[in-house]
């Protein structure tokens, strides 16, 4: 149960926001838990990667990358040496990964709005790490993808970095609040997009040797695509979709294959519930694994695998926006058979959630003052 902190300072009387007893018991249908705040004071942050020796690295939208310690302890210096972002709207400094050789080559991957011609758009740079007296930096900064063109709107840059089972870096984007650009082959906006870890085309990609397509779309007809992850059985690439009004997805992204946006969907127009291109279903359109009507806002997304918790083993983890919660999903094989809803309104906007090395499950809250919890069995 939350509670509410009344203090008296100065002889007025404060409440604070509801918050969570950090020895409070959390009940859920597997497994009892409690959340541990490690930290507090990120300006609504984003994303984080953890790196080999427990620390995190955390993004902040306004652009800031973060160093936290493995026990929770916030480095006051941001890590220098980023490009410059556009933090405006949903832009921002947005997802942060670890190249898979990380230990030897030190590439920290990164996603921004960065500026392209007289708007902005979803682009990705690489640095290679350092850390030593000197402080925390990135050096060798290489921007090896942006999306054109560029747009004026602050909306839907999407967007999550994973590296698949291959080494290939998938990109998951937005339509930049241009709906008909999701559909348009030539146009990067509302699409995947794959690539080698420098930036170069695959071959194989699936519209390499279309002439009337961009070589790098693997996936087109994309809304905005804000949670991303490898399903550790099958290898394949599973993300969340932000819907109109309803209508939220949950994917798998297959190569080639078009998502339908906004010829299909499970929502309507906001404020006017009219119906949206052609309905929910057409031919030749890939319907999602899951929906959600009323939407509620997926951001981060991690498959569970761990010790700490295994009757939550294999099981899909979803922050949301809208309802403050986490969302835990029961699978088989590709299907949703059970969803439940844990945290409701307790702790904020749910934007990123992530399995940590030690198997117990991290959040991030999307707030002026946001915080890194942690998940631990009761």
């Amino acid at each position: 149960m939350s509670r509410i902190y009344i203090h008296t300072v100065c002889g007025l009387l404060l409440v604070l926001t509801p918050v969570q007893a950090a020895d409070e018991v959390i009940r859920s249908e597997r497994h009892d838990f409690r959340v541990q705040t490690l930290t507090r004071g990120l300006a609504h942050p984003w994303a984080l990667a953890f790196l080999p020796d427990g620390r995190m690295l955390v993004t902040e939208r306004e652009g800031r990358l973060r160093l936290i310690s493995a026990k929770g302890e916030l480095d006051p210096r941001a890590v220098a040496g980023l490009p410059a972002v556009v933090a405006s709207g949903q832009g921002g400094l947005l997802d942060v990964a670890l190249h898979p050789n990380f230990v030897q080559n030190r590439w920290v991957y990164f996603s921004y709005a960065g500026q392209e011609g007289r708007g902005a758009s979803t682009q990705v740079a690489r640095g290679q790490w350092v850390s030593d007296a000197k402080g925390h930096r990135l050096e060798n900064i290489q921007q090896i993808y942006r999306q054109r063109p560029g747009s004026g709107a602050g909306v839907h840059f999407g967007s999550r970095l994973v590296f698949d089972r291959s080494g290939m870096l998938l990109i998951t984007q937005g339509d930049r609040g241009d709906k008909d650009r999701a559909q348009q082959l030539t146009d990067l906006a509302g699409k995947a997009v794959r690539l080698h870890d420098d930036g170069r085309f695959p071959a194989d990609n699936p519209f390499r040797k279309n002439n009337e397509a961009r070589p790098e779309v693997y996936s087109y007809g994309h809304r905005n695509m804000q949670g991303a992850a490898i399903n550790p059985v099958s290898g394949e690439l599973w993300a969340t979709e932000h819907g109109p009004q309803g209508g939220d997805e949950l994917n798998i992204v297959r190569a080639g294959r078009n998502y339908g946006w906004p010829v299909i969907t499970y929502g309507v127009n906001y404020g006017i519930g009219t119906q949206i291109g052609e309905g929910s279903a057409k031919a030749g359109m890939v319907q999602p694994i899951y929906q959600w009507t009323p939407s509620i806002a997926p951001s981060g997304l991690a498959f569970y695998q761990g010790k700490p918790f295994p009757q939550w083993q294999g099981n899909l983890f979803v922050g949301a926006l809208k309802y403050q919660m986490l969302v835990r999903l029961e699978l088989d094989s590709d299907r949703v058979v059970h969803e439940e809803r844990l945290l409701k309104n307790q702790f904020g906007r749910i934007r990123d959630v992530r399995v940590g090395p030690d198997g117990l499950l991290y959040l991030l809250t999307d707030e002026a003052d946001g915080a890194l919890l942690r998940l631990e069995p009761s």
